[in-house]
């Protein structure tokens, strides 16, 4: 899969125009899988977005590190597994305990809306498509976002 993805990354990405916004994924602590999120990537990519990728596997405190440098208009939370899913939450917490004003979305295989709206998400993407609504939405409409973030 892993293969075939970078066959289709070229096609997913080519966008010669001018970013729409900066998104930050990550696919959370004890989860491994990141296959879904690098559709979402490539596709966000080539919807226009820059795209920093974080990666498997990361800490609920790390994630709000790397927003705070980058500054992106979306966070976005990835989980393949079911054991994983709560550690969303505990990222979730993490950014309103640190009172950050990012916009945070979740997906992933075992992810459900009823699951995000009970963690606190900002939005849920079913699929990669979904996902790059989504953002589209929360850019589009999230002056509020960046306001708050540039101040």
């Amino acid at each position: 899969m892993k293969n075939g993805l970078e066959v289709l990354r070229p096609l997913l990405t080519a966008s010669k125009a001018e970013a729409k916004g900066l998104v930050l994924l990550a696919t959370v602590k004890g989860d491994v899988h990141d296959i879904g999120k690098n559709l979402v990537a490539m596709m966000l990519e080539g919807a226009g977005y820059d795209v920093v990728d974080m990666g498997v596997n990361n800490d609920a405190q790390d994630i709000p590190a790397k927003a705070r440098e980058i500054r992106p208009d979306v966070v976005g939370l990835s989980a393949l597994l079911t054991t994983t899913m709560p550690h969303m939450s505990v990222v979730i917490k993490a950014f309103k305990d640190a009172d950050e004003p990012y916009p945070i979305i979740v997906g992933g295989a075992p992810v459900t809306q009823s699951f995000a709206d009970h963690i606190g998400a900002d939005g849920y993407g079913p699929d990669a498509p979904g996902a790059v609504a989504l953002v589209h939405a929360l850019v589009s409409n999230g002056e509020n976002w960046r306001v708050a973030r540039n101040a």
